[in-house]
């Protein structure tokens, strides 16, 4: 495709001059990979608190905590993705029967968890990799 000097016909038959044209076609990336990278960040957060239930499960008086992702997801919908200071509300689970130290960590219960989070954490890497495949393949012109 060839434009004159100065000038490039793009969008809708305006004349856009090139510093136009490229703000036009530029893209914001976290537009690009929408919701995927928070919640990347997000299932690695939930993560590592299943991590430390799991470690603490003999601790006296340790309370097993954890996130509600989809609460999360949704109150940091509005917020500025990249460098997200915004910090994860907790929670504390109850458990069905309590131990007498205190402890509230449940082992399977806490194993499940993290299974299933370190799951959604790949599932969420899977799909980044697929949005960033296709990014890598529109530069290339493909």
């Amino acid at each position: 495709m060839f434009f004159e000097v100065g000038t490039l016909s793009a969008i809708k038959g305006r004349e856009l001059n090139f510093d136009q044209w490229c703000k036009a076609m530029s893209i914001r990336i976290d537009d690009a990979l929408g919701v995927h990278m928070r919640a990347l960040g997000l299932h690695m957060k939930r993560t590592e608190i299943l991590a430390a239930n799991l470690a603490n499960e003999d601790t006296p008086g340790y309370q097993a905590r954890d996130l509600d992702f989809a609460a999360e997801m949704s109150r940091r919908a509005s917020a500025p993705q990249f460098g997200e200071s915004a910090q994860a509300r907790l929670q504390y689970r109850m458990p069905a029967q309590a131990a007498q130290d205190g402890n509230t960590v449940e082992l399977s219960v806490e194993q499940a968890a993290f299974a299933k989070s370190t799951s959604d954490f790949q599932t969420s890497l899977t799909f980044l990799n697929m949005k960033f495949r296709g990014l890598k393949q529109a530069i290339e012109g493909r």
